[in-house]
């Protein structure tokens, strides 16, 4: 625990710090100078999926280097169309990729100041404001309702205060504090700490004064940030697979090139054609554009994303997202609305349900059980709402906002200024048709009496038009039915027995078993003359009933962690609050179910590692936590072998955010802690976003795994060509620059389209992917081997056919060749779609894919059929009866296996 947090009630001990202080003669810029402050994370992006790219695009500069060589040679030695021919490929290659790259980068959000602008000093006896940067421990602070603390104080003077440290500890319910001792505990959580106000945390009422004992990283706020600072990103698990591909592609990719120019040098083929041909095979078969283009799928995929309203900050998360296997969500605005409401009115003996959410004033009023109610209880209920209202200090007003856009449409909402609690009344009365502003027209306030700690009440003093005079008191339920001699019952004013307290006393257990914050209401008639205080205004009072009020679960929250459900993803509730609140909303919502465990950060910190590794996956709900708590959960996730997401709004959360596989922050209520610690953020703080986001993290992934089996399989089948035709001794059934022109026409465009294709319809219907589930699971491998070897085969056979009829045509077979290799390629481009064969999807349903397919088809008919072109590519016209021949060899591999397919599911099905 940090020492400053033990600063006590010693008025001695505020002295000495200050007269300490005077006679350093500590000067404040010199202090200044000493301080370590919190300053904008240098979080590093990971957009790029960087290993990968470097490691083949290093290998394939080396290799174009080569050929590059090799092309000057050959312009050395006269042959000045192909060394033009080549350097025009290799650059529009480059140019390719160049674009790729382009496209495939996304600008960072600026990082933003933690610490608030500005401070009320007092110094020198004058109360100046100054930046908050410039304060040092010693400085006297005042500060007021609407302020953010800008550093950690020890309050010694309070009038009223509550401070809403939600950011801190997750809890939605303002914090009373006030300038008392607090006994040295380490047991003690933030929030019940009452003498520390904390940077970063917003005061709500009151006012007060408090020493600065702790600023920048030496806050509670810095220490969290240097918990981010200090917790390592992990790598994704694309990023590992990606890598690991990257060296297995160069090895491959080297040995059988190699052995390809060995074969064919052996078998009497001239050494530097050979050379030239296995250089140019290399550069075709290391698919350098699949970092690109992976990257420009999840670029895509980010932009269906900002639509669904998920905002990527990091692009390889997108796909970690769809491998997650555990939510941890943290409650309090995420899976709830940050909105106290009053959902339950206890009166008269009888229990009052009220609809509707949020602070949007619309909601009905029923009998337990939706029995609609009389007139004399609609009178009842009004009476108590109006009460709530008097005794009130909150205002609830509609706001508007223009919407972005061409139209700049003008959209309102709701809002309260003031206490969370006393504006879930204001919106209650509203509801009933009790506005302030209509009972200030009938009642005037005289006095008030506010809320302490001490009294656990708030009194005000009102008089109506005509004189009548009245005391109204809201608070503890406990505290102020110690305070009242009569009640409202059978719906008349009667004497308080015992009977009937009990009656009250559990129907106020009832409302705290559904998890209910509880507030009691209560009245008496007063003379003009007889109250002095607050002590002679709460005696003697007319109980009139309970408030309970709750911060309620999405609506949409429930259908989505159902959804998730169903996907294999287990959501766990992480949270500052209270664990029976915790425990209850994780009912709501159907995260905790029967055999699942809820603990508290007492027990979690009292529970040893390895004890607590074996229920960690038997565990749903997580109560009163700390950010070290939260980092440790997940920790012991990932260890059992979970990709964890880690949800949440608040500063606590932020570690366990950027240690998590894929850490989520919330747009509206997310801190700049949390969004900078992030790789995606919601920009809506809908939970049920985050299921949008799974489905579209899956149908990227799977996306990536098409373009990976398509542009390997093809490169597989270009290789085995040139080394079947190699280990036959036959002719080079393609030449370099045919080779080179391959790789242009069928690695780019269709690889990209596939990058778009729509999600099958059970993409949400799956588990999720282990964490160390290889990029070629699930039969990736043998489809790419498979597919390969008969694209090679195909191609060689389609060439070795033409030979036999044409012996003295090598260039017209080589055409044939050159023209299968392609279309069967374009042709695998579908079959690519499905796991399962090519006629298992609407080739249409893929426009871009199309569109790319035909560009694709031009550029091969464009170097075989236009004059100039021909003898630069060794490329002749096709007859109609040969492209007959080309296509029913290039459709042989996917037509077959398709069939294959079929024929297997059919037995299997037997």
């Amino acid at each position: 625990m940090n020492e400053v947090k033990w600063y006590t009630q010693d008025e001695k001990a505020v002295e000495a710090t200050l007269q300490t202080n005077m006679q350093q003669g500590l000067d404040w810029k010199e202090a200044k100078q000493r301080l370590r402050r919190v300053g904008p994370n240098q979080l590093q992006d990971q957009s790029q999926i960087s290993a990968f790219a470097i490691l083949l695009n290093q290998f394939k500069d080396f290799m174009v280097l080569v050929l590059l060589a090799a092309t000057l040679v050959s312009g050395l030695l006269g042959e000045y169309t192909d060394a033009i021919t080549i350097i025009a490929i290799v650059v529009l290659n480059a140019i390719l990729g160049f674009v790729q790259e382009y496209r495939a980068e996304k600008s960072l959000i600026a990082l933003k100041e933690l610490t608030a602008p500005t401070a009320h000093v007092i110094r020198e006896g004058k109360l100046e404001e100054i930046p908050a940067s410039e304060l040092v421990p010693g400085d006297i602070i005042y500060f007021e309702a609407g302020d953010r603390i800008p550093a950690d104080l020890r309050l010694f003077e309070t009038k009223g205060v509550n401070i809403e440290e939600s950011a801190l500890t997750g809890e939605s319910v303002p914090v009373y504090k006030e300038a008392v001792q607090v006994i040295r505990d380490e047991n003690v959580s933030l929030g019940d700490q009452y003498n520390m106000a904390f940077m970063g945390t917003l005061v709500t009422r009151g006012s007060g004064q408090g020493i600065v004992v702790a600023t920048g990283m030496d806050s509670q706020m810095g220490q969290i940030a240097e918990l981010i600072q200090t917790t390592e990103s992990i790598q994704t698990p694309l990023q590992h697979r990606l890598e690991q591909l990257g060296k297995v592609l160069i090895t491959v990719a080297l040995i059988l090139t190699a052995i390809v120019v060995f074969t064919g040098i052996w078998h009497g083929h001239d050494a530097y054609k050979m050379f030239l041909a296995g250089v140019s095979l290399a550069v075709a078969a290391i698919p350098e554009g699949l970092p690109a283009v992976v990257t420009i799928a999840l670029a895509l995929g980010v932009q269906r994303m900002i639509k669904r309203k998920a905002i990527v900050r990091k692009l390889p998360s997108v796909e970690t997202l769809g491998c997650a296997s555990v939510i941890c969500s943290d409650k309090t605005g995420t899976l709830t609305q940050n909105k106290m409401t009053v959902t339950t009115m206890w009166l008269n003996n009888q229990l009052i349900e009220v609809t509707g959410s949020g602070y949007e004033p619309k909601g009905k009023f029923y009998k337990e059980g939706g029995h609609t109610l009389t007139h004399a209880q609609q009178s009842l209920v009004s009476q108590m709402l109006e009460f709530g209202v008097l005794c009130n200090n909150a205002t609830l007003s509609e706001e508007a906002e223009v919407d972005g856009g061409l139209l700049k449409k003008k959209k309102t909402y709701w809002d309260i200024t003031g206490d969370p609690t006393e504006g879930a009344l204001m919106v209650a009365g509203a509801k009933a048709g009790i506005w302030k502003n209509k009972l200030n027209q009938t009642y005037q306030r005289l006095e008030e009496f506010p809320f302490d700690s001490a009294r656990k009440m708030m009194t005000v003093y009102v008089t109506t038009s005509d004189g009548h005079r009245k005391v109204v008191t809201k608070g503890a339920p406990d505290v102020l039915l110690e305070r009242c001699t009569h009640v409202i019952w059978n719906g008349r004013k009667t004497p308080l027995t015992d009977h009937i307290r009990q009656h009250i006393i559990k129907a106020n257990d009832r409302l705290a078993g559904m998890a209910l914050r509880n507030l009691a209401i209560a009245y008496r008639d007063a003379g003009p003359h007889e109250l002095q205080n607050e002590f002679q205004a709460e005696q003697h009072l007319v109980f009139v009933g309970l408030f309970g009020m709750i911060d309620p679960p999405r609506e949409e929250v429930k259908q989505a962690i159902s959804e998730c459900k169903q996907a294999g993803i287990k959501t766990v509730m992480i949270t500052g609050d209270h664990q029976k609140t915790a425990e209850a909303i994780a009912q709501q919502l159907g995260i905790r179910q029967q055999g699942s465990m809820s603990i508290n950060g007492t027990e979690l910190e009292n529970m040893g590692q390895q004890a607590f590794e074996d229920i960690v996956e038997d565990v749903t709900v997580y109560a009163r936590v700390s950010p070290e708590h939260k980092l440790r959960i997940v920790k012991a996730l990932q260890k059992k072998g979970h990709v964890v997401a880690m949800t949440g709004d608040g500063v606590n959360d932020a570690p366990a955010i950027k240690a998590s596989d894929i850490g989520i922050a919330m747009g509206i209520t997310g801190t700049d802690v949390s969004k900078e610690a992030s790789s995606l953020i919601l920009s809506d703080d809908n939970f049920s976003t985050i299921k949008a986001a799974i489905e579209e993290g899956r149908n990227i992934y799977e996306n990536i795994r098409k373009f990976i089996r398509y542009m390997l399989a093809s490169n597989v089948g270009e290789i085995l060509v040139m080394f079947f035709a190699m280990l036959a001794g036959m002719p080079l059934p393609l030449v370099p620059i045919q080779i080179l022109w391959v790789n242009l026409v069928t690695d780019g465009l269709p690889a990209m389209a596939l990058g778009v294709d729509p999600s099958e319809k059970n993409v949400m219907s799956i588990p999720p992917r282990e964490r160390k589930e290889s990029i070629f699971a699930r039969g990736l491998g043998w489809k790419i081997c498979s597919r390969g070897l008969l694209i090679g085969l195909a191609t060689l056979a389609a060439f070795w056919l033409t030979l036999q009829n044409h012996p003295d045509d090598l260039i017209r077979a080589q055409t044939i060749a050159f023209a299968t290799l392609v279309m069967s390629q374009l042709i695998h481009v579908f079959d690519c779609r499905s796991e399962k064969s090519i006629f298992h999807r609407n080739p249409f349903e893929n426009k871009w894919l199309i569109l790319a397919v035909l560009t694709s088809t031009l550029m091969l008919l464009g170097v075989m059929y236009l004059e100039a072109l021909q003898p630069i590519f060794r490329t002749v016209s096709l007859s109609v009866q040969e492209w007959i021949f080309v296509l029913f060899f290039a459709a042989l591999p996917s037509v077959a296996l398709a069939f294959t397919h079929v024929f297997n599911s059919k037995k299997e099905r037997r």
